[in-house]
């Protein structure tokens, strides 16, 4: 099958001569750029100056202010958020026994339904 719409090619790939599988690939004619072996200066701390080191005050500072933050997104989270949070708390705190006691007990019911609906519909 060809082209419907392309010009035809005149090099057919397959009109050159093949190679066997052992032999090498030809040499590539293409030069790459040299890698630099290290990247300049000394390592350095981010979102600190770019030379002179905090002092241990503003760290402290720092520090106590992520304590902070982070108790506070702790506390948002565990405030039911209407009757959706309230219930993902609720799954949230349950352990995998309890978890799997309700999943069996739902799988009891469920299965008491159907015997129930059969023998009704058993005529």
């Amino acid at each position: 099958m060809g082209n419907l719409c392309g010009k035809e090619s005149s090099p057919d790939p397959f009109d050159q001569p093949g190679r066997v599988l052992s032999s090498a690939p030809p040499p590539s004619t293409r030069k790459t750029v040299p890698v630099p072996k290290k990247v300049g200066g000394p390592p350095r701390t981010l979102g600190g100056d770019s030379g002179a080191a905090q002092s241990s005050t503003q760290q402290e500072d720092a520090r106590r202010k992520a304590a902070e933050a982070a108790e506070a997104r702790a506390n948002a989270a565990k405030k039911p958020k209407g009757k959706l949070g309230s219930q993902l708390q609720e799954q949230k705190r349950q352990t995998r026994n309890d978890a799997l006691a309700g999943a069996s007990r739902d799988e009891l019911r469920s299965r008491e339904a159907d015997q129930l609906a059969e023998t009704r519909a058993y005529n």
